[in-house]
């Protein structure tokens, strides 16, 4: 039986990894390291309320747990807000890596961490694991860093990048660019949607789904996982409202530029997923699809 330690238990891809790890109860233990109260609804797995950026106790407790593998879920993603917190993004984004990287070389543990698309400048999109990285944000650059901690380590790692992860779980503490348009749409608001950046949406139980892929075939290196068909953000908008059967007349297109958004963009991102599809055999669908699954899984 593996143990495995999740970083960041209480978010939407912690919940997530938790709920599908404990349907193989006999092959995980499942230990959730979270700040704050457990808010997944089970509790049938052992939970620790932590500040995973207090280095002293982060390593202290997982000397309790000696788990086989660590994935780290926790990160500050919200991208303006990192240009305005350099220090509290540092701090979270890279620092905690460079613990669990400690912890992992001294043990062996696998320790699998996400990463994000924002670390290209979204020149050419469809990126490949080897393709440079250029970041544009202090975001991007703190997941770069934290990349490099482990790309030059002697740990066993795993790095998946992904791209605007959707999805809903039991208890959410923030949302999402799917929940966010359904919601709008259906109070009857406008919404407006930049159409001149283009992504790969990842809904979330396929990215917890290929976090479990990594653990059982103990890959290493760097992977891709997303949906497999670039769109741009309204594009993204109008299927939310052609899935869910709401008003499309709402959606309204805007530029990045009349955005004014503290950090920069890259304007055309998106992964090529060829590598994790064939030594992951991870099966991406188009956004269209998985949007269709989690609507089934709503209702």
């Amino acid at each position: 039986m593996k143990r495995v330690v999740i970083t960041g238990s209480n978010g939407l891809l912690g919940q997530s990894l938790v709920s599908l790890l404990l349907n193989e109860k006999d092959k995980y233990k499942v230990i959730g390291f979270s700040r704050g109260d457990n808010r997944s609804g089970r509790n049938d797995f052992e939970y620790v309320s932590i500040d995973i950026t207090d280095e002293m106790l982060l390593k202290e407790k997982l000397k309790t747990y000696t788990p086989d593998v660590i994935i780290n879920t926790a990160a500050m993603t919200n991208v303006d807000a990192c240009e305005d917190n350099k220090e509290e993004c540092d701090k979270l984004n890279v620092d905690v890596v460079h613990f669990l990287k400690e912890y992992a070389e001294k043990t062996n543990a696998h320790l699998i961490h996400l990463s994000t698309d924002f670390i290209f400048d979204g020149e050419k999109g469809y990126y490949k694991e080897t393709d440079d990285p250029n970041p544009l944000s202090y975001y991007g650059m703190s997941k770069l860093k934290s990349e490099e901690l482990l790309t030059s380590s002697s740990v066993h790692y795993t790095i998946l990048r992904t791209i605007l992860v959707y999805g809903k779980v039991f208890d959410m503490s923030r949302s999402n660019i799917v929940l966010w348009v359904k919601k709008s749409l259906e109070e009857g608001k406008e919404v407006t949607i930049v159409n001149d950046q283009y992504r790969m949406p990842t809904y979330v139980e396929p990215l917890a789904l290929a976090c479990k892929l990594v653990i059982d075939k103990k890959a290493k290196g760097v992977f891709n996982v997303s949906s497999k068909k670039l769109l741009s953000i309204y594009e993204i908008a109008m299927e939310i409202a052609e899935v869910f059967d709401l008003n499309k007349k709402l959606i309204k297109p805007i530029s990045t530029q009349s955005l004014n958004q503290k950090a920069s963009r890259p304007a055309k991102t998106g992964f090529d997923l060829s590598k994790s599809i064939e030594q992951l055999n991870f099966v991406p669908e188009n956004f269209k699809q998985d949007l269709q699954n989690f609507k089934e899984k709503l209702t």
